[in-house]
């Protein structure tokens, strides 16, 4: 589904991302971990196509990203951003029907079929009740789930999250998680999700993606990569690994001195 070949960015000379080879394909829960600064965040916005590679080519379905019209990419991909922010007092019921965009014509209103959508998209992510809300007034957790209702409502295939969670508390960590793992395995969604929290990416994701200073240290499956040795060459941090007696899933802990 999606392809990187060869695929060089810098900033200003500077390089973040070298030579990435991977693919992805249709229906994985992909958690994308690593320090900061090792390119997480650049990694997205290629496929999103905000930016575009200084040297090799990202591919979606075969084809270069570059022949997909703005509209046609977002009815491809939903992105749900760190930190969503407006300006003016739209709703919650506002926010998430503005991922109907992408399935609208020009200048036109929004239609019943359009609300509808949006309003099973909230059902989706457990935040209906919020429609009438203003998006200012919500907590944390209820805005990244109006956020990330928004982004179903695009209809994507594939679902870029942006470190989702970084401002929730443990509880609204592990129900949006929830959440995403639902459509994974009711809708066949492809997700690739940005974290700092490893241990989420561990017992929820089933492939890791871990990149430092720009480069690929380690891709598979996440029995397979949340090993001692890589974890403490990517973090430079001594590391002790445990298994959760729920589901044999690694625990992965820092070694305090």
């Amino acid at each position: 589904m999606i392809q990187f070949e060869n695929v060089h960015f810098w900033y200003d000379q500077n390089p973040v991302l070298k030579d990435l080879n991977f693919s992805i394909t249709g229906g994985e829960f992909i958690g994308i971990i690593g320090p900061n600064g090792a390119g997480k965040s650049t990694l997205l916005k290629l496929i999103d196509r905000l930016i575009s590679p200084n040297k090799g080519n990202v591919r979606l379905g075969g084809n270069p990203l570059k022949i997909y019209s703005p509209k046609e990419l977002a009815r491809l991909i939903g992105y749900v951003q760190q930190d969503f922010t407006t300006t003016f007092n739209y709703t919650a019921l506002d926010i998430v029907l503005m991922g109907r965009f992408p399935h609208q014509k020009a200048l036109a209103f929004d239609s019943a079929e359009d609300v509808q959508i949006s309003l099973r998209a909230m059902e989706t992510t457990d935040c209906h009740y919020l429609k009438d809300r203003e998006f200012h007034t919500l907590s944390g957790g209820e805005r990244q789930r109006v956020v990330l209702a928004s982004a179903l409502a695009q209809e994507p295939q594939i679902l870029l999250l942006d470190e989702p969670t970084s401002a929730l508390d443990l509880k609204h960590q592990i129900h949006f998680y929830q959440i995403l793992l639902k459509l994974k395995n009711e809708r066949n969604m492809t997700i690739l999700t940005v974290t700092h929290d490893i241990n989420l990416a561990a017992q929820f994701c089933q492939r890791i993606i871990i990149l430092k200073e720009g480069v690929i240290v380690a891709d598979g499956r996440t029995r397979e990569i949340m090993q001692k040795e890589v974890l403490q060459h990517t973090y430079d941090i001594p590391i002790r690994i445990l298994t959760h007696p729920g589901n044999d899933l690694p625990l992965i802990f820092p070694e305090f001195k």
